[in-house]
């Protein structure tokens, strides 16, 4: 690579890790859908000039109103639902173990792919692959988490699932549109769901969140969002979009790493086991055969 590839690779496997520790910090104050709120409305407000500054973006806005229902599906598996769950789980489990279960969404993406006509056979190596992150994420839930956990460990499969099915969409509906446009449109849509659903439900904090709440909830949304994405396709541009999906490799040993360095959580063996395992799936359930030719990844998305 090249030094601004290796610069663009770093910086972006760092804002796609630590969400998970900012989640963490943010959701001590802050309601898991007025969390998502302030996220999704403040990434669109930095990312909304940036993005309309370009033409391509200004001239394919008419068609991405114009197929609203794709735009909208996108959103609630990508955004709307997998934030929510995924603040809600961080309320029960350590930000490291998190990240270690949705570092499974690349092998289901495939099997997702799979059910839905539109992979090759898996072949040997890839049902290894599948059953290998299915035995690291049951190693986590078996050896490394509590009985009262369940439900936070059923909320990050629906998240899980919402990554999976989110850019299955995204190329089988929006895949020829600019990346920003698609990325803005989602962020919009995102905050104006959730409005009523804060109003409705905690409501806005009747007094000012703490110091690290702000920071974490800034840090996500301009950093981990807005700026990821950006990050995302200055680094496409370099390596190519087949190259740039080995930074979901890197996603959650940063995340890891962050967690027990900065909110001291345990690694146990268990932890290293199921991260071992889950990275390993996910590699064997989505490399390419030698004999297959390299073909173009369409989407990329954020794993928090």
């Amino acid at each position: 690579m090249t030094r601004r590839a290796t610069l663009l690779f770093a910086a972006l496997g760092l804002a796609w890790g630590i969400p998970y520790l900012l989640i963490k910090v943010a959701g001590e104050e802050l309601p898991p859908s007025t969390l998502v709120l302030a996220r999704t409305a403040l990434a669109a407000l930095v990312l909304a000039p940036v993005a309309l500054a370009r033409a391509d973006v200004r001239a394919a806005l008419p068609a991405l109103l114009r197929r609203w229902p794709a735009l909208a599906a996108y959103t609630g598996f990508e955004i709307v639902a997998p934030w929510l769950f995924l603040a809600r789980a961080e309320q029960d489990l350590d930000s490291s173990t998190t990240a270690v279960v949705i570092s499974a969404v690349p092998a289901v993406g495939v099997l997702v792919a799979l059910l839905a006509g539109r992979a090759e056979r898996l072949g040997a190596a890839g049902w290894a692959g599948l059953g290998l992150g299915t035995l690291g994420v049951a190693a986590l839930v078996g050896f490394d988490l509590g009985p009262g956990q369940a439900g936070a460990v059923a909320e990050l499969a629906v998240v899980v699932v919402g990554y999976a099915v989110g850019p299955a969409v995204l190329v089988r509906h929006l895949s020829d549109l600019p990346g920003p446009a698609v990325v803005l449109g989602s962020l919009v849509l995102s905050a104006v769901v959730y409005v009523p659903i804060v109003l409705l439900g905690p409501g806005l904090p009747t007094a000012a969140p703490s110091g690290p709440v702000l920071a974490a909830v800034a840090t996500l949304a301009v950093v981990c969002t807005a700026g990821a994405f950006l990050l995302l396709f200055a680094l496409v541009g370099e390596l190519g979009p087949v190259r740039a999906t080995a930074i979901v490799y890197v996603n959650p040993v940063v995340a890891v790493v962050a967690g027990a360095v900065v909110l001291g959580e345990r690694i146990t063996a268990a932890t290293l086991a199921g991260f071992a395992l889950v990275l390993a799936g996910s590699f064997l359930a989505t490399r390419r055969p030698a004999n297959r030719p390299e073909q173009p990844v369409p989407a990329l998305t954020v794993d928090a």
